[in-house]
């Protein structure tokens, strides 16, 4: 046992002595409830009516100076923090003896008069102490002076690895997360109204599908048959467009069996929407409305961004791909071969496979040339067929074009969306266009769903679809530039 361990193991024991005593001097140190009457803030904000009347509050004590007959704490609840005084001769020798016993991290209620110390700060004199819960293991406070905790539980991995800490010393850290719930609750309130319809399908589907993706695979033992954890939403939901649901989302937990990074999550939420009689054009207007409104909810309108400043507030940029893959390349990416185009890739520095077929090249001249340069909001539109399995052939007539979006703001993208192709012979064309390519190596291609092809066939109405990272779109409204600060518990690597 290191030195560390056994400190640590000690700081336990006489903890747990403590709980002993209180115990064996009558007090319950874990009692079934308490009822607070007021809460830190609100207390803070209402003193003038408040003074020398009497209140009730609860929370983890987070900083504490124990003097002789008198001693003052800190408590956290959870609007903020407060102050209180105890004294011997106030609440009983008794009641202050249970009072040594507490340290940093115990919760109590204290029950008292509001008023002022006399260096200003607001506190309550305590008549009443109770014990709410003992804490027999220590928070990971580097150091503690005069009752304060500074320099403390800065390491970001195991911030992750222990949010309930994390949540406790970081109170910047449960903002984040308030505001991810204003921001999930903003958008389903405003496709709520609508005339949305929210929706719940399959997590455990036994063909995966709706995007280019590695899926987990699972066995069911009942049913003896290999099923998949969903990659994205998209299939299901347009059976229930083709079912007659004219508006039709939802906001769930997608799952894909990849990397990890600044922005990449195996498991990560999705908000999937349909929308009958609509098109690329359409969603694209209610996505940047979608976006403004939820911006305006958190305060975040403009933003820093690793940096970058960007603003939410002005009308979304509208560039086709070809347009600006040809700005960084010099040449019309649109009529060029695959042969062309890996000869382009080399020429300007991008790494692309032997095996690299024409779409994966574009999608890395795009990811390496253009992407990092789109810092406002812009909606890069009109996409080549060959990256687009599931969109409509665009209404122009160029039969190498289908009329896609994708979102991008500080450089990552956020939105995907098609005018959602209904030909179920397209359709099928397309898919299995996408086994070709599985059997070449692309283990990335969408299998034949034959089920969902043949829902197409009894007739699917113009539809427009999109799909929007709830994970990233949190990070860009709330200024975190690593997708594991706004999720509570992300994938991490097993501690060596």
């Amino acid at each position: 046992m290191s030195d560390e361990q056994k400190s640590l193991q000690q700081i336990i024991d006489f903890r747990i002595e403590k709980l002993n005593k209180l115990k064996e001097d009558g007090v319950n140190p874990y009692p079934t409830k308490y009822e607070p009457t007021h809460f830190s803030e609100s207390i803070k904000s209402n003193y003038n009516e408040l003074e020398g009347k009497t209140v009730k509050v609860a929370g983890r004590i987070m900083a504490i100076r124990k003097m002789g007959k008198a001693s003052f704490a800190q408590i956290m609840d959870s609007e903020g923090r407060i102050q209180f005084f105890i004294k011997r001769d106030s609440v009983g020798e008794a009641v202050y003896s249970h009072f040594k016993l507490l340290d940093i991290g115990d919760f109590v209620g204290v029950e008292g008069e509001v008023f002022t110390t006399k260096t200003g700060e607001i506190s309550i004199r305590t008549a009443a102490l109770t014990v709410l819960a003992k804490s027999i293991r220590p928070l990971p406070i580097v150091k503690e002076k005069d009752g304060e905790v500074f320099d403390a539980f800065s390491d970001k991995e195991q911030r992750y690895r222990n949010r309930h800490l994390d949540l406790i010393l970081n109170p910047e850290v449960k903002e984040t997360f308030i505001k991810r719930a204003s921001i999930i609750k903003t958008v389903r309130n405003y496709l709520d109204d609508l005339g949305f319809l929210e929706v719940e399908t399959p997590v455990l589907q036994p063909l995966y599908g709706g995007a280019n993706a590695r899926p987990f695979t699972t066995h069911h033992n009942t049913l003896d048959q290999t099923l998949y954890l969903r990659i994205a939403d998209e299939l299901y939901l347009k059976r229930l467009i083709i079912g007659g649901i004219d508006r039709v989302y939802e906001l769930s937990k997608d799952f894909r069996n990849e990397g990890m990074d600044r922005s990449h999550n195996p498991e990560f939420t999705m908000l999937e929407f349909y929308w009958a009689y609509a098109d690329y054009e359409d969603c694209m207007n209610l996505v940047e409305e979608l976006f403004r409104e939820a911006a305006i909810k958190v305060d975040a309108l403009q933003v820093d961004w690793g940096g970058m400043d960007i603003d939410l507030s002005k009308p979304f940029a509208r560039k086709p791909i070809f347009e600006l893959l040809n700005e960084a390349t010099g040449q019309d990416l649109s009529k060029s071969s695959d042969d062309e185009i890996r000869s382009i890739c080399k020429e300007k520095g991008v790494d692309v496979s032997d095996s690299a077929n024409y779409g994966q090249m574009l999608d890395e001249l795009m990811s390496k040339l253009v992407e990092p340069k789109l810092i406002q909001p812009t909606f890069v539109v009109d996409y080549p067929k060959a990256t687009s399995p599931l969109a409509k052939a665009h209404r122009n007539g160029d039969p190498n074009l289908v009329e896609r979006f994708e979102l991008f703001i500080g450089g990552a993208e956020f939105a995907n969306s098609f005018s959602e192709l209904n030909d179920p012979i397209d359709q099928r064309e397309r898919l299995e266009a996408q086994a070709v390519l599985r059997e070449k190596g692309d283990d990335e291609a969408q299998p034949v769903d034959e089920s969902f092809i043949q829902a197409m066939e009894c007739g699917m109405p113009p539809t427009g679809g999109v799909g929007i990272g709830i994970d990233r779109m949190t990070m860009l409204l709330t200024g975190n530039r690593w997708i594991k600060d706004v999720i509570l518990f992300p994938a991490l690597r097993p501690e060596k």
